[in-house]
Formats: C-alpha cells, structure tokens, sequence
C-alpha cells in the first residue's frame, strides 16, 4: 500500500460532458477557478484540457492554453499543471462502405503539433497517450501509432517536460516500456487508464496485472470513469500507486448528486484518510516525481 499518495484532479477533459453538468469548466476563468478550488481541497496535481468557450467543445488552442495557465498563476496558489497532450489524434471512420469519408468529429494531426502548447507553456508535466485505441462505441479511434509517439516523446524530453505516460491497455504499456529502452523517456510518469470503451476495464484483476506489468520504482496512478471512480482509487493505493480524479472522467458525486471539482477531491482525501493514506501537497508531489517548480 501507498501511505503517501499523489491526487490528481483532471478538471475537465474533452468528452461531451458539459451538456450533462453545469458544473463542467468551459472558459479558461473556470477552469482556472476549478484549479483553484481543487488545490483548496488538497490536491497535488491538476491535469488541464481546454474547451472552445462559445461551443463547450474540446480545442487545441494555445491561447485558451495560454490563459488558464496565467490564470491559475495569478490565483497564487502551490499546484503542479499538468497539460494533456493527446488532443489531435480523433479520428472518425466513414459510415458502411466508405470508411475514408471522415466524420465531422476527426481531428487529426501530427505529433509535434499536438505539442504546441506544451512548446509555449511549458508546464511542470504533460501527457503521452501510449496507443491506437478504439475510442466509444462508435467510429472514433484515437490514433497514436509508434512512429508518432517516438517524435512525440523526443520532443517532450528535449523540452525538458516531465513526460505521464498514459497507458488505455496492456499493449500500450509494452510499447511505453519500449520507448524507455530507446532512451526516449526520462523517468516518466504512468497513468493506468480503466474503463474506458474499449480499453482496459476497471477491475481489481486488470489493475494488478498492469501494476505487475509497470518497470521497477516507477511513480504510477490509476484511475477509473464513471462509477469506478473512486473504487479504483482505492484500488491504486492498495497497489501501491497514486490516484486521479476529477470531472473529466466523472461527473458525479453520489447518485443523483452532480460533482464539483473540489467534492471530487475531498472525497478521495477521505477514502484514502480512511485507509490509513494521506496526501502529498504539490511542494512533496515535486520531490516524489523529480519535478523542479518552473513558476
């Protein structure tokens, strides 16, 4: 077990939940607001995704970027920003018989301009989503293949960023563990990823064999969507590793009870307090993961 545990709260995410709760950050103000509010609620780490402020959807804006880091700087608050870096990589097949007619929702790009807000920013740690994925129940895949994640994860490390790994499956560990024997990968962060259609599902018996599966000594978290949210918390720190929550992969407290950032947080804190754990401020997160404070 984990006695010292690293909370990540991923505060909004991409997918189509801002329909389904108000309390899902749109604008970079409030995102930068839900920063601020998981931070006061003890967390360690905030993951950031952006979202186009007129239309609620997902974007790769720099500027929109650019914002909510200044925003939750001027907040003066002590948290560790952690930008993802796996929007451009949807891809919606065609329908039946003409899979090459995209769909309205593919937005696809290289490997290096996916990072351009990270080459801007350049935050404390970003993401590296580790595989071609069946995303949904749909025709979205998300595709990452092997030669773009080896530009990806080159340029992350000659921008001196901490690299977090985020892992859908079991193939995209062996791949992750691969990049590392290549020397493109300095230590980096793995986020165990469960329950998303169709990766990994969340479940004791999938988390252990990843876990099991991890290099030695690596610093690791696991999260689940939806329901399993904090039961695979729980789960992570059983196992030894650090936990992420947040309205990007759930938007619920209880049944029937919309979430907020903070709620989010503050009741993973009592799970793992429960447990016997506690939570690391962003001062000791950055000795856990060998990060230096850039701002």
């Amino acid at each position: 077990m984990n006695h010292d545990v690293i909370i990540t709260c991923a505060l909004t995410g991409a997918g189509d939940t801002t329909g389904k709760s108000h309390l899902v950050p749109i604008t970079p103000k409030q995102i930068a607001a839900a920063a601020v509010e998981a931070a006061k609620a003890g967390a360690t780490v905030v993951h950031c995704h952006v979202r186009d402020p007129q239309t609620g959807k997902f974007s790769r804006d720099v500027e929109l970027y650019r914002e909510t880091m200044d925003r939750i700087r001027e907040a003066d608050i002590d948290i560790i920003v952690n930008l993802t870096a796996g929007m451009g990589g949807d891809l919606e097949i065609g329908p039946g018989e003409r899979p090459t007619d995209f769909g309205p929702n593919t937005d696809l790009v290289g490997p290096l301009t996916r990072l351009a807000h990270v080459e801007a920013l350049l935050p404390e740690i970003c993401t590296l989503d580790c595989g071609t994925l069946n995303f949904g129940d749909g025709d979205t895949i998300y595709v990452s293949t092997p030669a773009q994640l080896r530009a990806g994860a080159k340029r992350i490390q000659e921008l001196g960023v901490k690299t977090e790994l985020e892992i859908f499956d079991t193939g995209h560990l062996w791949f992750a563990k691969q990049m590392m024997k290549e020397g493109l990968l300095d230590n980096p962060l793995f986020q165990l990823c469960l329950g998303i259609p169709w990766g990994a599902p969340a479940d004791t018996t999938t988390m252990k064999a990843m876990v099991d599966n991890l290099p030695a000594d690596v610093v690791w978290a696991g999260f689940g969507i939806g329901r399993m949210q904090m039961p695979m918390a729980a789960q992570a720190v059983l196992l030894g590793g650090n936990v992420r929550v947040g309205l990007e992969d759930n938007i619920w407290l209880d049944k029937g009870v919309l979430a907020s950032n903070g709620a989010l947080v503050e009741r993973a804190s009592e799970i793992l307090s429960r447990m016997g754990a506690r939570v690391m401020t962003p001062a000791e997160g950055r000795v856990k993961m060998g990060l230096k404070k850039r701002f």
